[in-house]
């Protein structure tokens, strides 16, 4: 290797000189100092420091030039700025594990003063960054940087869709139509991407004719999260339940409508599923026709449809089949034989079956379930109440927002909208209302 020594180095024409070819390497053997004495540009230090990415856990000297990120996770730090400074040293200090509130850094003056003041410093905030530039023997160190916004990496479940709320340290998505659970990013607590839920589908609408069966109401399913904290509905499925983990992806929602009451003495429809991942709500089964002759069957869904006032079997609940139960049977009919007056039984509801109907009054529709997860108390999936044919004191329908059961003189109630309730059956004297609710989907979970 050939060896130049020189003191200086000049162009031999114009101004410009330049040292190697494109695609050379210069090399500045350690421990050479570059000096830019404020004229020249793009070369030597320009204010910034040089980091150490190996963390401090014990007490050191800084040397000028140099950033270093200090842990003070096992006990406090002294730093000790270098001594006898000239004019530009600088020294940069980070808090590595933000814990500068609980264990302090001191920082040591070293015989110069620290923003004029001849005494050590004390960083004591979390997650606290200060730079530190000399400027004489007057004013010494001066802090040119003091960051104290820390920002790192989010280490909890974020998620976009449907409307969002907040409680507390948990976030609430509600959707009531159709849409998108969108999750951007998990949480580095495993047991915190298990996300609460609520799915309902929609209710069954009533049937229509002569004193006829109330809808069943909408299958009626929620998991309460490892780390959640509201009240749940007793049909919590945690445990035993289907568990969603939730990992960085979209889930599309699907929110079931109300099936629609019985028109020209037929059955209700059955009400709509409603979908979250892998939990599908079965919508509740459409309330049975009460016209006489052959044998009138009551839908089967979530929750089953009411028996009309004579013929026909109740509605299944429950189907499919998962566990726990997503709601219950419709109900059926007491002993008619010689009555001038009938009732219909009454739709399914999500904790409790469809009342029977009887010679003196429609059945009630069965009652729903109470959940928290909202953050309030509020009951879903109520069956509708069955017909009546004669005036007078109409069925109620399910808690959960079940339709009260028509009577002669009087329209049978629809299922509240976003409840999954049943509709109320109609008798034919005044066939009007009956149509179940729609359905809801509610996600939570810890957000903070």
């Amino acid at each position: 290797m050939s060896k130049i020594e020189v003191n200086a180095i000049e162009p031999q024409c114009g101004t410009n000189l330049t040292v190697g070819a494109s695609g050379d390497t210069i090399t500045f053997p350690s421990g050479t100092t570059v000096v830019n004495n404020g004229s020249q540009t793009g070369f030597g230090r320009t204010g910034t420091v040089d980091w150490d990415t190996t963390a401090k856990t014990a007490s050191f000297t800084a040397v000028s030039g140099n950033g270093y990120f200090v842990n003070t996770t096992s006990g406090a730090v002294t730093v000790t700025l270098p001594a006898s400074p000239s004019a530009g040293d600088i020294v940069s200090i980070a808090d590595y594990t933000n814990t500068f509130q609980t264990n302090n850094v001191t920082v040591a003056r070293n015989g110069s003063p620290i923003g004029g003041i001849a005494a050590d410093a004390i960083l004591s905030t979390e997650g606290l960054s200060v730079t530190f530039v000399y400027v004489d023997g007057t004013e010494g160190w001066k802090n040119i940087n003091d960051a104290t916004s820390n920002t790192t990496g989010n280490p909890n479940l974020v998620a976009t869709g449907g409307t969002i709320t907040c409680c507390g340290d948990y976030r609430i998505h509600t959707f009531t139509g159709p849409g998108t659970f969108t999750v951007l990013n998990t949480s580095t607590t495993p047991a915190n991407n298990t996300v609460s839920y609520m799915v309902v589908a929609g209710g069954g609408g009533g049937g229509d004719g002569d004193v006829s069966g109330g809808g069943g109401a909408g299958g009626f399913r929620e998991y309460k999260g490892p780390s959640d904290c509201y009240t749940a509905s007793p049909l919590n499925g945690n445990p035993g339940g289907t568990a969603v983990t939730v990992t960085a992806q979209a889930y599309p929602i699907t929110v079931g409508g109300g099936g629609a009451a019985g028109s020209g003495s037929a059955n209700g429809s059955n009400g709509a599923n409603s979908v979250f991942s892998t939990i599908i709500s079965a919508g509740g089964g459409g309330g049975a026709n009460g016209c006489g002759g052959p044998a009138k069957t009551a839908g089967s869904g979530g929750s089953g449809g009411g028996k009309n006032y004579e013929f026909g079997t109740v509605g299944s609940g429950n189907t499919p089949p998962v566990s726990p139960p997503q709601g219950n049977p419709g109900g059926g009919n007491a002993d008619t034989s010689g009555s001038p007056a009938f009732g219909a039984g009454g739709g399914g509801g999500a904790t409790a079956t469809g009342g029977n109907g009887s010679p003196s009054a429609g059945g009630s529709g069965g009652a729903g379930a109470t959940t928290n997860i909202s953050a309030s108390p509020v009951a879903y999936a109520g069956g509708g109440g069955g017909a009546r044919n004669d005036p007078g004191t109409q069925a109620p329908g399910g808690t959960g927002g079940g339709g009260i059961g028509g009577n002669n003189g009087t329209n049978a109630g629809c299922g509240t909208t976003n409840t999954g309730g049943g509709g109320g059956g109609l008798d034919n004297f005044t066939p009007g209302g009956g149509n179940g609710g729609s359905g809801i989907v509610i996600i939570r979970y810890k957000y903070q």
